[in-house]
């Protein structure tokens, strides 16, 4: 028996468990609504280009037998940021996007990027974060409902992000494949995946992003942002990206098993102002071991914690890897996937809900069907 302690261990959103009729559940959210016209420039009005993308983008996932679709807003009404989160979180989605268009007293500033919360101080991030924050005013006691929350603070855009990296890793994952969409699909430059504080992100329980697909500020690509053809390449990006993290990680097997093996998380980290993904992985612990090797990733955290079993529930022998700013944690080494499934048991009896099963081959990571095969 162990002493059950606390530690600031945050975990990995993945999907175990499911029986096949389980479908994969995705919230729209589309950006302000209402009273709350977000940004206005050139004749062109947010609200209703986000509405228009999100709905798009519903149609196409609808389509899918195995996605089901939640929506925060379907029409023009204001949506409290708390009601959001709310709606999400009473949904049990697998997943939460938040649909937006960036602005910026630059009329210059152009291109689309996509957010995840987490901790900044990079003043343009802030700066964003502050923006899209504002709509709180519009709600009433709103310094009682965010914690006396003012959106024009910087520290408390920084506040409200220090403990919200749970599922940092799985944001990330669909993060950046909505910024690869959008390069396949449009002409926008690519902003990469960043961090900042978002209200409507903070409440909700599962991997979560907010995107903003282009500048309206900017003329050009407002009138883009704002037309039948650019919110149908946006919205197929949008749409494609989530179909395609859903087919990585959200993967029912053949088989009636109840424990199902998912194809591992790629190594990609994006938060530059880079169009280019930088793959940056140390390998801590048994980066020799040669042939397959499966072990059960159990958590992630920005910060890194000592390696022994009083730090992960008595679990052992624990292993990590550093990813980014990422330290990724594992739970045991076996060479049979059979064994390794006993293994996952194991830490989910722990508490780990969230852990999943990843493979390697000569210490490179792999995906698991490639390493049954």
């Amino acid at each position: 028996m162990f002493k059950k302690i606390i530690f600031p261990i945050f975990f990995l959103s993945v999907f175990f468990g499911y029986s096949q009729n389980h479908k994969f559940k995705v919230v729209l959210d589309a950006g302000h609504g209402g009273k709350d016209y977000g940004a206005v420039y050139h004749g062109n009005i947010e609200k209703n280009i986000a509405l228009k993308a999100v709905l798009k983008v519903g149609a196409i996932l609808e389509k899918d037998p195995q996605i089901e679709v939640i929506y925060t807003r379907k029409t023009d009404v204001f949506v409290e940021l708390q009601q959001r989160a709310k709606i999400a979180n009473k949904s049990k989605a697998d997943i939460f996007v938040s649909v937006h268009c960036n602005a910026n007293k630059n009329l210059e500033a152009s291109g689309s990027e996509t957010f995840v919360m987490g901790i900044t101080r990079n003043a343009s991030n802030l700066e964003v974060a502050k923006t899209e924050n504002e709509v709180v005013t519009l709600e009433t006691d709103y310094k009682v409902k965010y914690d006396g929350y003012d959106p024009k603070s910087p520290e408390s855009v920084i506040g409200i992000s220090i403990l919200q990296e749970e599922h940092l890793d799985q944001s990330i994952e669909l993060a950046g494949r909505v910024q690869d969409f959008f390069s396949k699909t449009t002409d926008f430059k690519n902003r990469g995946v960043k961090q900042a504080g978002f209200l409507v992100l903070r409440q909700i329980t599962m991997p979560r992003v907010l995107v903003e697909m282009g500048f309206i500020s900017n003329r050009e690509e407002g009138e883009f942002l704002n037309s039948e053809e650019g919110q149908d390449k946006l919205a197929a990006s949008i749409a494609g990206a989530i179909i395609d993290y859903k087919n990585e990680f959200h993967n029912p097997s053949d088989n009636d098993e109840k424990e199902e093996q998912r194809v591992v998380v790629r190594e990609e980290i994006v938060v530059k102002e880079n169009p280019k993904k930088e793959i940056i992985t140390k390998t801590e612990t048994d980066k020799t071991e040669k042939g397959i090797v499966f072990k059960v990733q159990i958590s992630a955290s920005t910060k890194e914690i000592e390696v022994i079993p009083s730090n992960f529930k008595g679990l052992e022998p624990i292993s990590f890897e550093k990813s980014g700013n990422l330290y990724k944690y594992y739970y045991a080494s076996e060479k049979s996937f059979d064994l390794a499934k006993q293994k996952l048991t194991i830490a989910k009896q722990k508490g780990y809900s969230s852990a999943f099963i990843v493979a390697y081959k000569d210490g490179i990571k792999i995906s698991i069907t490639d390493a049954i095969k």
